[in-house]
Protein backbone atom coordinates (compact mmCIF):
# COMPACT_ATOMS: atom_id res chain seq x y z
CA UNK A 1 0.00 0.00 0.00
CA UNK A 2 1.60 3.04 -0.81
CA UNK A 3 0.71 6.35 1.21
CA UNK A 4 1.09 9.86 0.90
CA UNK A 5 3.65 11.53 3.14
CA UNK A 6 1.73 14.54 3.50
CA UNK A 7 -1.58 12.84 4.91
CA UNK A 8 1.01 10.94 7.38
CA UNK A 9 2.34 14.13 8.52
CA UNK A 10 -0.98 15.75 8.84
CA UNK A 11 -2.29 12.84 11.16
CA UNK A 12 1.17 13.26 13.05
CA UNK A 13 1.21 16.75 13.50
CA UNK A 14 -2.65 16.51 14.69
CA UNK A 15 -2.27 13.62 17.17
CA UNK A 16 1.08 15.39 18.79
CA UNK A 17 -1.42 18.44 19.20
CA UNK A 18 -4.23 17.09 20.27
CA UNK A 19 -6.31 18.55 17.81
CA UNK A 20 -7.06 20.16 14.70
CA UNK A 21 -6.67 23.78 15.22
CA UNK A 22 -3.63 23.50 17.26
CA UNK A 23 -2.00 21.41 14.85
CA UNK A 24 -2.84 24.21 11.76
CA UNK A 25 -1.56 26.77 14.45
CA UNK A 26 2.02 24.69 15.03
CA UNK A 27 2.41 23.48 11.16
CA UNK A 28 1.21 26.54 9.51
CA UNK A 29 -1.18 24.81 7.89
CA UNK A 30 -5.36 26.03 7.89
CA UNK A 31 -7.05 23.24 10.09
CA UNK A 32 -9.88 22.18 6.87
CA UNK A 33 -6.79 20.91 4.88
CA UNK A 34 -5.41 19.00 8.12
CA UNK A 35 -8.64 17.67 8.16
CA UNK A 36 -9.02 16.43 4.73
CA UNK A 37 -5.59 14.88 4.79
CA UNK A 38 -6.28 12.79 7.87
CA UNK A 39 -9.56 12.06 5.95
CA UNK A 40 -7.77 11.02 3.12
CA UNK A 41 -5.67 8.59 5.46
CA UNK A 42 -8.35 6.55 7.21
CA UNK A 43 -10.34 6.11 4.12
CA UNK A 44 -7.45 4.65 2.53
CA UNK A 45 -6.40 2.54 5.80
CA UNK A 46 -10.24 1.73 5.78
CA UNK A 47 -10.04 2.34 9.81
CA UNK A 48 -11.08 5.64 12.21
CA UNK A 49 -7.91 7.42 13.65
CA UNK A 50 -9.68 9.89 15.42
CA UNK A 51 -13.04 10.36 17.20
CA UNK A 52 -13.83 13.47 16.36
CA UNK A 53 -16.81 15.92 18.72
CA UNK A 54 -17.75 19.31 18.97
CA UNK A 55 -15.46 19.66 21.94
CA UNK A 56 -12.31 17.32 21.48
CA UNK A 57 -10.55 15.06 18.88
CA UNK A 58 -9.33 11.43 20.65
CA UNK A 59 -7.25 9.05 19.52
CA UNK A 60 -8.65 5.84 18.56
CA UNK A 61 -6.82 2.59 19.43
CA UNK A 62 -5.80 1.84 16.22
CA UNK A 63 -4.75 5.50 16.02
CA UNK A 64 -2.66 5.24 18.90
CA UNK A 65 -0.91 2.58 17.47
CA UNK A 66 -0.34 3.68 14.07
CA UNK A 67 1.28 6.64 15.97
CA UNK A 68 3.38 4.47 18.20
CA UNK A 69 4.84 3.00 15.07
CA UNK A 70 5.08 6.41 13.16
CA UNK A 71 6.42 8.69 15.50
CA UNK A 72 10.32 6.88 15.69
CA UNK A 73 10.49 6.82 11.77
CA UNK A 74 9.55 10.25 11.60
CA UNK A 75 11.99 11.54 14.12
CA UNK A 76 14.58 10.03 12.37
CA UNK A 77 13.57 11.61 9.01
CA UNK A 78 13.46 14.38 10.78
CA UNK A 79 17.06 13.92 11.76
CA UNK A 80 18.65 12.83 8.56
CA UNK A 81 16.86 15.70 6.83
CA UNK A 82 18.74 18.01 9.67
CA UNK A 83 21.89 16.76 8.17
CA UNK A 84 21.81 19.21 5.65
CA UNK A 85 21.74 21.83 7.78
CA UNK A 86 25.61 21.64 8.25
CA UNK A 87 26.10 22.57 4.78
CA UNK A 88 24.55 26.25 5.54
CA UNK A 89 26.56 29.22 5.80
CA UNK A 90 24.04 29.66 9.01
CA UNK A 91 22.77 26.99 10.98
CA UNK A 92 18.75 27.20 10.86
CA UNK A 93 16.13 25.18 13.04
CA UNK A 94 14.65 24.87 16.19
CA UNK A 95 15.82 23.99 19.68
CA UNK A 96 13.64 22.79 22.10
CA UNK A 97 14.64 22.94 26.19
CA UNK A 98 13.61 21.66 29.45
CA UNK A 99 14.25 23.30 32.01
CA UNK A 100 14.14 23.99 35.54
CA UNK A 101 12.83 27.68 36.92
CA UNK A 102 16.10 28.56 38.46
CA UNK A 103 18.30 27.93 35.10
CA UNK A 104 15.63 29.92 33.16
CA UNK A 105 15.99 32.81 35.69
CA UNK A 106 19.89 32.76 36.57
CA UNK A 107 21.41 30.73 33.80
CA UNK A 108 19.55 31.28 30.59
CA UNK A 109 19.36 35.32 30.19
CA UNK A 110 23.07 35.22 30.16
CA UNK A 111 23.62 32.83 27.28
CA UNK A 112 20.60 32.90 24.75
CA UNK A 113 20.40 36.36 23.69
CA UNK A 114 23.99 36.44 22.87
CA UNK A 115 23.08 33.03 21.04
CA UNK A 116 19.99 34.04 19.13
CA UNK A 117 22.01 37.02 18.31
CA UNK A 118 24.84 34.42 16.69
CA UNK A 119 22.51 32.69 15.34
CA UNK A 120 19.08 34.83 13.93
CA UNK A 121 18.20 31.90 11.73
CA UNK A 122 17.96 29.36 14.97
CA UNK A 123 14.15 28.95 17.09
CA UNK A 124 14.44 28.54 20.41
CA UNK A 125 11.58 27.01 22.71
CA UNK A 126 12.19 26.47 26.41
CA UNK A 127 9.90 24.24 28.49
CA UNK A 128 10.29 25.44 32.05
CA UNK A 129 9.14 22.51 34.92
CA UNK A 130 10.59 21.23 37.75
CA UNK A 131 9.84 17.82 37.89
CA UNK A 132 12.67 15.56 36.23
CA UNK A 133 10.99 14.23 33.28
CA UNK A 134 11.70 12.25 29.43
CA UNK A 135 12.55 15.30 27.42
CA UNK A 136 13.18 13.25 24.57
CA UNK A 137 9.29 11.73 24.84
CA UNK A 138 8.14 15.79 25.52
CA UNK A 139 9.59 16.67 22.09
CA UNK A 140 12.44 18.46 23.57
CA UNK A 141 15.77 18.32 22.11
CA UNK A 142 18.02 18.31 25.52
CA UNK A 143 17.03 19.08 29.15
CA UNK A 144 18.93 21.28 31.79
CA UNK A 145 19.05 19.67 35.45
CA UNK A 146 21.32 19.92 38.45
CA UNK A 147 23.50 17.09 39.55
CA UNK A 148 20.43 14.39 38.44
CA UNK A 149 21.28 10.60 37.79
CA UNK A 150 21.95 10.27 33.75
CA UNK A 151 21.14 7.17 31.95
CA UNK A 152 24.29 5.94 30.75
CA UNK A 153 23.57 6.98 27.01
CA UNK A 154 23.46 10.51 28.16
CA UNK A 155 26.47 12.92 27.52
CA UNK A 156 26.17 15.54 30.26
CA UNK A 157 27.86 19.51 29.28
CA UNK A 158 28.12 22.04 32.00
CA UNK A 159 26.27 25.02 31.08
CA UNK A 160 26.07 28.37 33.31
CA UNK A 161 28.48 28.93 36.63
CA UNK A 162 30.40 25.62 37.39
CA UNK A 163 29.66 26.41 41.00
CA UNK A 164 26.60 27.80 42.88
CA UNK A 165 25.66 28.29 47.00
CA UNK A 166 22.48 28.47 48.80
CA UNK A 167 22.03 31.23 50.53
CA UNK A 168 19.79 32.05 54.07
CA UNK A 169 18.14 34.97 54.65
CA UNK A 170 15.11 37.17 56.28
CA UNK A 171 14.08 40.97 56.19
CA UNK A 172 15.53 43.26 59.08
CA UNK A 173 12.23 43.12 60.61
CA UNK A 174 12.28 39.40 61.39
CA UNK A 175 15.51 39.31 62.52
CA UNK A 176 14.65 42.26 64.63
CA UNK A 177 11.70 40.87 66.05
CA UNK A 178 12.55 37.03 65.86
CA UNK A 179 16.44 37.27 66.67
CA UNK A 180 19.32 36.46 64.15
CA UNK A 181 20.06 32.38 64.03
CA UNK A 182 24.01 32.24 65.30
CA UNK A 183 23.78 28.29 64.49
CA UNK A 184 22.01 25.94 61.39
CA UNK A 185 20.23 24.15 64.78
CA UNK A 186 18.72 27.35 65.42
CA UNK A 187 16.71 27.50 62.94
CA UNK A 188 14.26 24.63 64.48
CA UNK A 189 13.16 27.62 66.35
CA UNK A 190 11.98 30.10 63.70
CA UNK A 191 9.35 30.28 61.06
CA UNK A 192 10.80 29.14 57.28
CA UNK A 193 9.74 29.27 54.62
CA UNK A 194 9.98 25.74 53.24
CA UNK A 195 9.06 24.36 49.18
CA UNK A 196 7.37 21.28 48.33
CA UNK A 197 8.12 19.75 45.27
CA UNK A 198 5.39 17.74 43.04
CA UNK A 199 5.58 14.26 44.20
CA UNK A 200 5.45 15.61 47.86
CA UNK A 201 8.63 15.85 49.05
CA UNK A 202 9.94 18.33 51.21
CA UNK A 203 13.94 19.00 50.95
CA UNK A 204 15.78 19.58 53.88
CA UNK A 205 18.13 22.42 54.27
CA UNK A 206 21.32 21.63 53.78
CA UNK A 207 24.17 23.46 55.68
CA UNK A 208 28.27 23.12 55.57
CA UNK A 209 31.33 24.24 57.40
CA UNK A 210 34.98 22.95 57.08
CA UNK A 211 34.29 19.25 58.01
CA UNK A 212 30.82 19.53 59.71
CA UNK A 213 27.59 19.49 57.41
CA UNK A 214 23.68 18.76 58.49
CA UNK A 215 20.80 18.57 56.61
CA UNK A 216 17.52 20.00 58.79
CA UNK A 217 13.89 19.72 58.26
CA UNK A 218 12.15 23.11 59.12
CA UNK A 219 8.78 24.16 59.73
CA UNK A 220 6.92 27.49 59.02
CA UNK A 221 3.37 29.05 58.36
CA UNK A 222 4.46 28.69 54.23
CA UNK A 223 4.62 26.14 51.80
CA UNK A 224 5.06 26.53 47.86
CA UNK A 225 6.07 24.50 44.88
CA UNK A 226 9.45 25.36 43.59
CA UNK A 227 9.32 27.50 40.65
CA UNK A 228 6.16 28.92 40.22
CA UNK A 229 5.87 29.80 43.83
CA UNK A 230 9.25 30.61 44.65
CA UNK A 231 8.73 34.24 44.01
CA UNK A 232 5.97 34.37 46.48
CA UNK A 233 7.99 32.93 49.04
CA UNK A 234 11.12 35.81 48.45
CA UNK A 235 8.45 38.39 48.79
CA UNK A 236 6.84 36.92 51.76
CA UNK A 237 10.28 36.57 53.49
CA UNK A 238 11.04 40.40 52.29
CA UNK A 239 7.32 41.21 54.11
CA UNK A 240 8.69 39.71 57.55
CA UNK A 241 6.89 35.82 57.58
CA UNK A 242 9.82 33.83 57.83
CA UNK A 243 13.42 33.07 56.58
CA UNK A 244 13.99 31.71 53.33
CA UNK A 245 16.29 29.22 51.81
CA UNK A 246 17.57 29.97 47.85
CA UNK A 247 19.91 30.17 45.74
CA UNK A 248 22.56 32.86 46.69
CA UNK A 249 22.03 34.29 43.11
CA UNK A 250 18.41 34.53 43.16
CA UNK A 251 18.13 36.62 46.01
CA UNK A 252 21.20 38.92 45.49
CA UNK A 253 19.19 41.69 44.11
CA UNK A 254 16.93 41.52 47.36
CA UNK A 255 20.41 41.94 49.63
CA UNK A 256 22.03 44.91 47.36
CA UNK A 257 18.88 46.65 48.12
CA UNK A 258 18.36 45.78 51.73
CA UNK A 259 15.13 43.79 52.00
CA UNK A 260 16.35 40.68 52.70
CA UNK A 261 19.11 40.30 55.07
CA UNK A 262 21.42 37.10 54.30
CA UNK A 263 22.60 35.17 58.21
CA UNK A 264 24.34 31.86 58.44
CA UNK A 265 26.61 33.08 55.63
CA UNK A 266 29.63 31.01 56.94
CA UNK A 267 27.32 28.07 56.19
CA UNK A 268 25.83 28.38 53.15
CA UNK A 269 26.80 24.93 50.81
CA UNK A 270 28.31 24.91 47.86
CA UNK A 271 27.12 22.94 44.41
CA UNK A 272 27.88 22.00 41.57
CA UNK A 273 26.00 24.13 38.66
CA UNK A 274 23.82 22.64 36.16
CA UNK A 275 24.64 20.35 33.08
CA UNK A 276 22.73 20.24 29.48
CA UNK A 277 22.08 16.97 28.75
CA UNK A 278 21.42 15.03 25.43
CA UNK A 279 21.09 11.48 24.12
CA UNK A 280 24.60 9.67 22.97
CA UNK A 281 22.15 7.27 21.02
CA UNK A 282 20.76 10.17 18.53
CA UNK A 283 21.74 12.23 15.74
CA UNK A 284 22.30 15.31 17.40
CA UNK A 285 20.43 17.88 15.56
CA UNK A 286 22.28 21.00 13.90
CA UNK A 287 20.53 24.09 16.63
CA UNK A 288 21.75 21.46 19.68
CA UNK A 289 25.24 21.27 18.35
CA UNK A 290 25.29 24.84 17.38
CA UNK A 291 24.22 25.77 20.79
CA UNK A 292 26.64 23.22 22.46
CA UNK A 293 29.35 24.56 20.61
CA UNK A 294 28.06 28.01 21.85
CA UNK A 295 28.44 27.67 25.02
CA UNK A 296 31.67 25.24 25.25
CA UNK A 297 33.21 28.58 23.01
CA UNK A 298 31.64 30.91 26.20
CA UNK A 299 32.59 29.55 28.88
CA UNK A 300 32.35 33.30 30.76
CA UNK A 301 28.99 33.65 29.28
CA UNK A 302 27.63 30.57 30.35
Amino acid sequence: MKLDLGNITAFVTVARAGGFREGARLSGNSASRLSEQVRRLESQLGVRLFNRSTRSVALTEAGESLLARLAPALGEMELALDVVNSFRNRPAGNLKLNVPTAVARLVLPHIIPDFLAAYPEIRVDIIVEESFVDVFAEGCDAGIRYDESLEQDMIAVPIGPRFQRFAAAASPEYLARCGTPSHPRDLLEHACIRGRFASGATHPWEFERGDESLALHTNGPLIVRPGGGTDLAVEAACAGTGIVYLFEDWLQPYFANGRLVPILRDWWPQFPGPKLYYSGRRLVPTPLRTFIDFIKANPARS
